[in-house]
């Protein structure tokens, strides 16, 4: 049986092992976020990861093979999980650094390199999460720029009210359906954190499982306009949601209120759904007064 508190990179490559896939094989993104009961979005960065560690190959426009026996694996595996970890504790602490005033808008590899002790090749890395997650841009010619967005406690109230706008609608489109597997990976998600997951999860977890919820619901719309609107503002609220992280307290209330929302999709009551997504989105905007105290404090 898979141990859910495994990084997803760790858990492919059980399920490879168990599955006893040959060298070569082909690994469906959709078939492993089945198996994995989660989203496609983490499973395709964790073959990234993989790939670049040599445990699968990509090739362009037919997905994922395995490189080699699922035997030699556990190695590299290691040293990839080692390195990823180590990276997010750097990315952490560039992240706290920006929001603290102590890094400058402008910046260029060196002095990134220089300041967190980096090689150029865990510079590069950081710095394509944090372009991929908006809060970095590459500047014209030379060097990088802080993003001006998402890095203030206004504007992460902003971005809850434009999703107070666009998520309950979306669950009101005609002809909404969201796949029984979908509504079973949420509410796993769910539990697990009922279940001790609210202490135990990293940010970046606690982070991923609600912007998959998030996600899933909204793209049982169909609409592409809300999906990608979504996506963005996911993307870029990264930064601050983090820090928001610092307590804990109200994600009981909101694992129950996913919970809700998800029942009553099952039931095809999705009036009542978005009512009810809509509360729960409201509640965090009256809890800001608390979230933005914690947004201000110091690391």
């Amino acid at each position: 049986m898979l141990n859910v508190d495994k990084p997803i990179a760790a858990k492919i490559v059980e399920l490879i092992g168990t599955e006893g896939l040959a060298e070569g094989a082909h690994l469906p993104a959709q078939w492993l976020a089945d198996r994995l009961r989660v989203s496609r979005s983490p499973v395709n960065e964790a073959l990234g990861l993989l790939h670049e560690q040599g445990i699968v190959r990509r090739e362009p426009n037919r997905g994922y093979f395995l490189a080699q026996p699922a035997r030699a694996t556990a190695p590299e595996l290691a040293g990839a999980l080692a390195q990823e970890d180590a990276l997010a504790g750097i990315y952490f602490r560039i992240a706290e650094d920006r929001l603290a005033g102590h890094l400058p808008n402008e910046f260029n590899e060196s002095q990134l390199r220089r300041l967190y002790g980096l090689t150029a090749a865990q510079a590069q890395s950081l710095l394509t999460r944090m372009a991929h997650e908006g809060w970095v841009e590459k500047k014209p010619g030379y060097g990088w720029a802080f993003s001006p967005m998402l890095t203030t406690a206004e504007s992460l109230l902003q971005s809850y009210r434009l999703r107070l706008a666009l998520e309950p609608a979306a669950l009101l489109e005609p002809g909404y359906r969201i796949d029984p597997l979908v509504l079973q990976r949420c509410r796993a998600a769910e539990m697990h954190l009922l279940k001790g997951g609210i202490e135990t999860d990293t940010a970046d977890q606690l982070h991923e499982r609600g912007v998959r919820f998030h996600e899933a619901i909204v793209e049982g719309s169909g609409n592409p306009f809300f999906i990608d609107a979504i996506r963005r503002v996911n993307r870029v609220r990264r930064l601050l949601s983090y820090r928001a992280m610092k307590d804990r307290k109200r994600y009981k209330q909101h694992c129950r209120q996913h919970l809700e929302v998800l029942d009553l999709l099952e039931q095809q009551r999705n009036e009542e759904a978005s009512a009810m997504l809509r509360e729960h989105l409201q509640s965090t905007l009256r809890n800001f007064a608390r979230l933005t105290d914690i947004l201000r404090d110091k690391p």
